[in-house]
């Protein structure tokens, strides 16, 4: 019986260092070091960092879309108060489309008093048969090139050649588009397309 308790004993006291060495196996070394939980430590302050400036960032962004909100609606109001101008233009630019030929445009102008100013002296038709293409001044299109060459005026020199008289004459006098020669500087564009 000594004997049996003997053998029982001596496999408790393996069992026994067998369990601490695995226990130390299993838990010892899988154990985090304090170099692990350091690591771990920063790159949760890293996360947490990152996650603030990503909510600084959003913040700035919701702003900046607010703005950019109202961007576009003064955007919209300033286009529908062009689109107005613009319509107001096209009523006098087809005005201008509905005169029939260039004869009876001069005969009107001519028949018009002139509130001031000198009347530029014009051509009976351009020079060399060939008209200069005032389109190419800002502000003067397929009609008024009409209007202007039905006045005796087809190239650039003749329009850069006028004097202040003659400016106002012809802002004055040019139907649905008054005060077009000094507002859109045709005299400047006529002087550098003449050099041209």
């Amino acid at each position: 019986m000594s004997y049996l308790l003997t053998q029982m004993f001596l496999y408790l006291l393996c069992a026994f260092v067998l369990g601490l060495i695995l226990g130390y196996l299993i838990w010892g070394r899988s154990g985090a070091s304090s170099a692990d939980l350091d690591a771990l430590r920063a790159e949760r302050d890293r996360l947490k960092k990152e996650r603030d400036d990503l909510n600084t960032n959003l913040d700035a962004c919701r702003a900046r879309s607010a703005q950019e909100r109202e961007s576009i609606e003064a955007l919209r109001a300033e286009k529908i108060d062009l689109q107005t101008k613009l319509d107001a233009c096209e009523t006098g630019r087809r005005a201008v489309d509905d005169i029939p030929a260039a004869a009876p445009v001069a005969a009107a102008v001519a028949s018009v008093p002139a509130a001031e100013g000198t009347k530029p002296e014009g051509l009976s038709a351009p020079r060399g048969g060939q008209a200069d293409d005032l389109k190419q001044i800002n502000g003067v299109g397929p009609k008024m090139e009409r209007l202007l060459n039905s006045l005796g005026y087809y190239h650039f020199d003749q329009i850069a050649a006028w004097s202040p008289s003659e400016v106002a004459w012809v802002d004055n006098n040019l139907e649905g588009f008054k005060g077009r020669v000094t507002r859109d500087k045709w005299q400047d564009q006529a002087k550098d397309l003449a050099k041209a």
